[in-house]
């Protein structure tokens, strides 16, 4: 178990982060400055050297990291003390957090220097401005009413996107923003709601409650949402204190041991697998024991109190060393690299650039005519890579598509062992009421909804598979292409220099080009190359779009084929059993077998349907990444040309001067240098912290 750690130390590591954030950020900004301030000075001297990739991607990545934020997703059933475990973690009684009021949109809570709540909307309407009494009363509801609508199928705002709640907390001010979902029982499109947010979070905070132990609901979502999907999950089990207070005699300690060691085996045994990391057992690290409320009441009182035997001193510590040691120095790796790569292409073309410098413009169209091969050769490089990825693209998107579409043939086959935990009590003499036999079908309806959605969102993780496979595949071709096309751009400055040019092999990991770099580091954000600035850019996630266009669209368009279209048959079939299936375990069997029958009947139309949407969405991740990689490798052919072609135009209109060149190209590398120094500096500082 990590060091323990009180609410101001976790401020403290935060703000050691936000300051090493901030300092990095600075100093891509400068390089940023300073590379466009040479590019303009260039103009008037030997010509720009065409660093606008550079300068754009250090620009972009900058201002991530100035806004940069931790962001905690909240998960957890309704009236698990989601709201009262928040306040306490925020050191205020912010959210509304009563017995039966539950959130019933999901809230984004960030640092503001005002108290204000902001409602969007997704119909157009413009956002709407709040205080906070009047957010409680309009968006909250009460229990039996997330009940109704639940049973309905229904959001209880469906034209309300999100909230944002902008508070002036120090939690939130040091780079925390916290996304409070609703309930995950209440409706399947909420679920599908908090989904789109699973993959965007840096960790779940997934809120259970010690009285009522891994529900079915809970697990669930864990198993259709959350497991496989290589995400980082804290398990807070609330309200621990009340097994105490549950026992006939509350001061007897060897009973009070016995509950709750009782109690952890069962979560264990549902959360273990979810404690994975690379074959490590974490779950001490991931699993706390917390009581919300005495958290909550001792900070309202003390800020700064000792939150010892709530489970949250524990919990912080963790949450902490996540935080501030693994993501933030993979953030400040990334950056690293990014300022590595600057220097790297700026001394490449400076190198480059001196030894032209002394050439007569005769001499120079010679050798810059002469190395037109080496970048036909170049341009063949991307082609060849291009022409690789369409190949993947098409024999995967046919693959995902085939393996969805066998996917749903075969449900048939495991129907009445998935069904079981679905399927609705049945009272064959309660069925031949009309009444009753019309809520058992809602019944039915929704028990068949669940199993379906759970079926197929499940297939969203075999995608994943196939997809992470995949781009794999294409990472180790990137890195293949990347280094013969090294090998060519080497050879054009020799060809032009005259001499190989030597790159400080200090300053970057490889000399891989960007854009190799940049393909090689798809698969994982968080790899330390260009990558994950790269991606976040151009806003490009295979991940977001697999989980939405797989899983949502296979989900709605076999809901649609299934739920008008059986449930008829399926009541005709038992009226028709007769007085022999009051047996509750015959109707029972009845029912599944009439079930399955229906659901044989329209498999193969839903998977005809729908495998063309799952082939599209396979399509459109590998497009995304076609394109920026093409355009990543076009535009480094078309600045190396450049680059020799401005030198070209400024030597035959004006004479340069070669001394006062050579030493603004210098004083260039050396800014450079000194601001990737910096970058280093807040990078060692924070590993060592």
């Amino acid at each position: 178990m990590s060091a323990k750690i009180a609410p101001t130390n976790f401020i403290n590591d935060l703000d050691r982060v936000s300051q090493s954030r901030l300092q990095v950020s600075q100093s891509l900004y400068a390089i940023a400055q300073t590379l466009e301030k040479a590019e303009l000075e260039g103009e008037k001297q030997s010509g720009k050297l065409e660093l606008s990739r550079d300068i754009e991607d250090i620009a972009k990545a900058s201002i991530a990291l100035r806004n940069g934020v931790f962001r905690l997703l909240v998960l957890g059933d309704m009236k698990r003390g989601k709201s009262t475990f928040l306040n306490a973690l925020i050191g205020e009684n912010l959210l509304p957090s009563d017995v039966n009021p539950c959130t019933a949109i999901l809230t984004i809570l960030r640092y503001g220097l005002e108290k204000k709540v902001t409602v969007h909307f997704n119909n157009g309407t413009s956002p709407e401005n709040l205080d906070f009494k009047t957010f409680k009363q309009r968006y909250t509801i009460d229990g039996s009413e997330a009940k109704e609508l639940e049973q309905q199928k229904k959001l209880a705002f469906p034209e309300v996107s999100h909230a944002v709640v902008e508070y002036p907390l120090s939690l939130l001010e040091k780079g925390v923003e916290i996304i409070d979902s609703p309930g995950l029982n209440d409706t399947e499109a909420r679920n599908e709601l908090s989904l789109g947010y699973v993959n965007n979070c840096h960790a779940i905070l997934f809120v259970m409650r010690a009285s009522q132990p891994c529900t079915l609901g809970e697990r669930r979502y864990l198993e259709n949402y959350i497991k496989s999907r290589g995400l980082t999950v804290f398990f807070l089990i609330n309200a621990w204190d009340q097994v105490k207070e549950s026992l006939i005699d509350p001061d007897d300690k060897e009973e009070l041991a016995e509950s709750e060691e009782k109690l952890r085996r069962v979560f264990k045994a549902n959360l273990a697998e979810y404690c994975q990391i690379d074959g490590y057992d974490v779950y001490d690290e991931r699993v706390f024991e917390v009581s919300s409320i005495q958290a909550l009441r001792r900070r309202l009182k003390n800020p700064d109190a000792s939150l010892e035997g709530t489970g949250f001193t524990e919990f912080m510590s963790a949450i902490s060393t996540f935080l501030t040691k693994e993501r933030a120095v993979s953030e400040l790796r990334q950056a690293r690299t990014l300022a590595r790569l600057a220097y790297q292409h700026v001394n490449e073309a400076i190198e480059r650039r001196v030894p032209l410098l002394e050439q007569d413009i005769e001499e120079l169209k010679r050798r810059i005519d002469s190395v037109e091969p080496e970048f036909d050769k170049l341009t063949d490089i991307s082609n060849q890579f291009q022409t690789e990825i369409r190949t993947v693209k098409q024999q995967k998107a046919r693959e995902v598509a085939d393996a969805f579409r066998t996917y749903v043939l075969n449900l048939g086959d495991t129907f009445e062992s998935d069904f079981l935990r679905y399927q609705p009590e049945l009272k064959f003499m309660d069925f031949l009421d009309r009444g009753k036999r019309e809520a058992f079908e809602m019944a039915l309806k929704q028990a068949f909804e669940k199993y379906l959605h759970d079926k197929l969102a499940a297939f969203s993780v075999i995608g994943e598979q196939q997809m992470n496979a995949a781009f794999g595949q294409l990472s180790q071709s990137a890195a293949h292409y990347g280094a013969s096309y090294s090998k060519v751009t080497d050879k054009i400055t020799e060809k032009l220099t005259g001499q190989k040019v030597q790159i400080g092999s200090a300053a970057t990991e490889d000399n891989s080009p960007s854009w190799a770099k940049w393909a090689m580091g798809l698969i994982s954000l968080a790899s330390g190359n260009v990558a994950g600035v790269a991606l976040a850019g151009v806003g490009m996630d295979w991940k977001n779009i697999m989980l939405n266009l797989v899983a949502v669209i296979g989900i709605g368009g076999a809901i649609a084929t299934f739920s008008g279209i059986i449930l008829g048959p399926i009541s005709l079939a038992l009226l028709a059993l007769g007085i022999g299936a009051m047996q509750a375990d015959s109707a029972r069997q009845q029912l599944v077998k009439a079930t399955k029958k229906e659901l044989i009947k329209y498999l193969p139309q839903v998977a005809q349907e729908q495998w063309q949407p799952v082939y599209d969405a396979v399509q459109e991740c590998f497009e995304a990444y076609e394109t920026e990689v093409n355009a990543r490798i076009n535009d480094d052919i078309k600045a190396r040309k450049s680059e020799l072609e401005n030198l070209s135009v400024q030597k035959a209109s004006h004479e340069i001067d070669r001394v006062a060149e050579l030493a603004r190209l210098r004083m260039l590398e050396n800014n450079i240098s000194d601001e990737v120094k910096s970058v280093e500096s807040a990078y060692q500082h924070l590993l060592s912290a």
